[in-house]
């Protein structure tokens, strides 16, 4: 259990620092990061760092499509994680 939250931490920290950069791209008018690469950090376990990196800098807080898929790839992520912790706790029982 101590690594799926390792890894969270560790995924989350890259997230809200890609986020910083795409924050500071879009500030200076330099080449951005993709959104489906947003998306796809948020859905492999980024989530807490993408949703710390939108309120820190207030980055991509107002695009609703966005914000939508950002928040789908939450509860996708939620639910896998969720089921494999409880199937593989199940396993342990018998």
């Amino acid at each position: 259990m101590i690594y799926v939250f390792s890894i969270y931490g560790f995924l989350s920290l890259i997230t809200f620092c890609v986020y910083g950069l795409d924050k500071s791209a879009a500030k200076r008018g330099k080449q951005r990061v993709r959104e489906s690469t947003l998306h796809l950090l948020s859905l492999f376990g980024g989530w807490f760092g993408a949703l710390l990196g939108q309120k820190v800098f207030r980055h991509k807080t107002k695009k609703m499509r966005f914000l939508a898929v950002f928040w789908l790839t939450v509860v996708v992520n939620v639910s896998v994680i969720s089921y494999a912790i409880y199937f593989f706790n199940s396993l342990d029982v018998g």
